[in-house]
């Protein structure tokens, strides 16, 4: 079975493919890096998926958002081949062997999953990301700015490089396609192109949605901090219409909130102040420093 995946995955990697609402596929984006197998000996405790030998970041998590949307849309096929533990075994045999002669550098694996439950990838280099920004043990608190923590005792991410985070001028309606990612991403790009973000610039977009609260960026989820707490919009883990502010349930939003890094919290735009220190995360890159530019 694996051969017949990795052949349409080698198929698409050659030629574009332009999707649209009508054959879009599921998609999530990996993170490869040879770092993450040194997390046991470096004293990470609570890790989840990485706290074993595994180059690929939380891929217990892409799976398990990547399943949930095929439950959605009834993709039996999609459904059949990623689910329990054999899919995925699966998809880990699937992502070893596609990741065979990249090197030890870290790499972005762009994994797409189609209704009749073919697999296509991409594959690009990342740059280096401290394994305490991957994998901290909590975010600093903002009433303790003062204090000198000591990075290597207590995983608090570094607050470098730092990402300036604005707020997209148009508003944009919650739907499927903002609860579960996938190949559809028109409202993300254009959030973009409004923003006047290029590839490379360390800047991130804030969706907003129709009453006025932040659903979540561009391509990460943000955290701000509130009451003395960091706090993330809320989020169902299934679609409704009318429950959550409507962004995507991240892996790194989940396993935060799982690790109590963050709780749920309904974010109005309106409160937001310029200048403010925030953390945006996502499944490439982990935990990031920004601050808020309105």
């Amino acid at each position: 079975m694996y051969n017949r995946y990795l052949v349409q995955a080698d198929i698409c990697r050659i030629h574009h493919i332009q999707y649209t609402m009508d054959d879009f596929r599921i998609f999530t984006s990996i993170r490869y890096d040879p770092s993450f197998l040194k997390v046991p000996e470096l004293g990470y405790t609570n890790v989840g998926w990485n706290q074993n030998p595994s180059p690929f970041y939380m891929l217990d998590l892409h799976r398990d958002r990547m399943l949930r949307a095929a439950i959605h849309w009834q993709w039996s096929d999609a459904i059949t081949l990623i689910s329990g533990d054999e899919g995925l075994k699966y998809l880990h045999e699937f992502l070893q062997n596609i990741t065979i002669g990249v090197g030890s550098s870290p790499h972005r694996i762009m994994l797409s999953l189609a209704r009749d439950g073919t697999l296509d990838y991409q594959i690009s280099p990342l740059p280096e990301t401290h394994l305490v920004n991957l994998l901290p043990g909590h975010l600093p608190s903002m009433d303790d700015k003062e204090k000198n923590w000591d990075q290597e005792d207590n995983k608090v991410p570094i607050q470098e490089p730092e990402y300036d985070i604005f707020l997209d001028s148009q508003k944009t309606a919650k739907s499927e396609f903002t609860h579960y990612k996938t190949t559809f991403r028109d409202v993300y790009n254009d959030a973009r192109k409004r923003a006047q973000i290029n590839p490379g610039d360390q800047k991130e977009v804030l969706l907003i949605n129709n009453d006025g609260d932040v659903m979540e960026g561009s391509i990460s989820t943000p955290y701000f901090w509130r009451d003395g707490r960091w706090v993330t919009p809320p989020i169902p883990t299934q679609y409704r219409a009318f429950e959550g502010s409507g962004g995507n349930d991240g892996t790194t939003r989940r396993w935060a909130l799982e690790r109590n890094l963050a709780v749920e919290e309904v974010i109005p735009a309106n409160s937001l102040v310029d200048g403010e220190e925030c953390w945006i995360s996502n499944g490439l890159r982990g935990f990031i420093f920004g601050r808020v530019k309105l």
